[in-house]
């Protein structure tokens, strides 16, 4: 059993997709915790994204729709959400993020065999399929067996990974392995942004979200911050292939000046 974790501001027509993406996975059996922060009526009024909770609902999936208002910022929507799981597993999935079915399970596989803090699904913009990046995915390295806790920080090798998870590089990295339908691989990553399931235990015992009152308002990187803790005590890792789709939609997290890993960890990322 995982519960699948959305922070939701706006976008009524990419929730509804991304809600289309859960109810195409099959296992493992799984519950969904929405918490909307949109002005206005809550964003499950509207029609598509109303249709996609019968639809889950309908499946037999529980779906819990909260309302987070004020506005506090992004860590304090994870935070939230967090609190209010209780599964031994959470899928933090952003509200523009379609997953191609079994998604789901692979990653519940990879996290179960490795052992680790979180095995993240990076987000591909597939109107970059023509888009070949040989150069940015140079850092691409792949996890051997276990999965094991590392260190990332601006100033080490670990951290030149980022660019691994530009436009489509993990769709063609994924191409370049020839994997068998339903093999994947993990491999080691310096964050991962859109689709991220952790081991719950492994997030809470890292401090999860619990710096979000540190934070202003408007503030970029909380999911890298967490992140990095989990993976000095547990690990973390990146699955090929991805099946998580962006939908590339503007962002709704426009001021970005504020960067959690700054405040929280005391390193710049720029």
């Amino acid at each position: 059993m995982l519960e699948v974790l959305i922070p939701s501001y706006g976008r009524a027509a990419e929730l509804a997709v991304t809600l289309s993406g859960l109810a195409g996975q099959d296992e493992p059996d799984f519950a969904v915790i929405l918490s909307d922060q949109s002005d206005g009526e809550p964003v499950w009024k509207e029609s598509a994204v109303a249709a996609m909770v019968r639809v889950l609902r309908a499946q037999g999936r529980s779906v819990t729709l909260e309302r987070n208002l004020p506005r506090r910022g992004v860590a304090q929507q994870r935070h939230f959400l967090l609190e209010r799981s209780s599964a031994p597993e959470v899928l933090f999935l952003d509200n523009d993020v379609w997953l191609e079915p079994g998604m789901l399970l692979r990653m519940h596989a990879a996290l179960q065999e490795a052992g680790c803090g979180f095995v993240g699904a990076a987000v591909q913009g597939l109107s970059y399929l023509d888009d070949h990046r040989k150069h940015e995915r140079a850092p691409l390295e792949l996890w051997k067996r276990e999965v094991h806790p590392e260190r990332v920080r601006p100033a080490e090798p670990s951290f030149e990974r980022w660019p691994l998870h530009n436009a489509a590089n993990l769709t063609h990295a994924a191409a370049e392995l020839n994997l068998r339908p339903g093999d994947w691989r993990l491999y080691k990553v310096a964050w991962v942004g859109g689709c991220v399931l952790f081991n719950r235990d492994a997030l809470v015992d890292s401090g999860g979200f619990d710096f979000w009152d540190q934070l202003p308002p408007d503030h970029a990187g909380e999911d890298v911050a967490a992140q990095w803790r989990v993976m000095e005590r547990y690990g973390g890792a990146g699955i090929l292939p991805s099946g998580a789709v962006h939908l590339e939609s503007p962002t709704t997290v426009p001021d970005r000046e504020t960067d959690a890993a700054a405040v929280v960890l005391g390193v710049d990322r720029r």
